[in-house]
């Protein structure tokens, strides 16, 4: 009869794990000229004043040019980024824009690559010009089936970018159109 071995293994300490800040979408127009600069962790949380905010964009007279600066954005949700999907596609459809996206973090950089927001932005990683927009979007009380219609809206819109996505989301989309 084998005799049972007992294993210690070393007590292990994890780095601590930085806070993300919370996330804080910051806007500024300027004679047709869009910026919209996202800080920290952008989550779905801003997803209904975000698309209030791209409606009244949109329907601007004087849109000539959208900007993303996400030089200080730490994640972004794929709520969010199917959101950011949405003016790329509009801005083309209807102005024949396309919008650039700053992103210097490589994590960020990855998921707009996997996303295939290279087809649908201009993405660089460094501006000609300093921005600073300051005027920030505020969360605003919305109900729970008003939140699932723009989840659901900005899947559906990342799964029309590629395979992958459509992949991706085709699970969260069936389960959100069947609740």
């Amino acid at each position: 009869m084998m005799a049972k071995r007992q294993m210690i293994l070393p007590s292990l300490r994890l780095p601590e794990v930085s806070k993300m800040r919370p996330g804080q979408i910051l806007v500024a127009d300027h004679a047709g000229v869009y910026i919209i600069k996202m800080l920290g962790d952008v989550r779905l949380t801003l997803c209904v004043s975000f698309d209030q905010f791209i409606d009244a964009m949109l329907a601007a007279p004087d849109l000539s040019s959208v900007l993303f600066d996400l030089s200080e954005a730490e994640a972004v949700d794929s709520t969010t980024l199917g959101l950011m999907a949405k003016i790329s596609l509009l801005a083309q459809e209807k102005r024949h824009i396309v919008p650039v996206i700053l992103a210097t973090n490589a994590s960020i950089k990855r998921i707009l690559d996997t996303m295939g927001f290279a087809d649908i932005f201009k993405i660089v990683n460094k501006l000609e010009v300093d921005i600073e927009p300051e005027k920030p979007l505020s969360p605003i009380e919305c109900g729970e089936q008003e939140v699932k219609e723009k989840v659901l809206e900005a899947h559906k819109i990342l799964m029309g970018l590629n395979e992958q996505n459509r992949e991706t989301f085709k699970n969260l989309v069936n389960m959100l159109e069947n609740s």
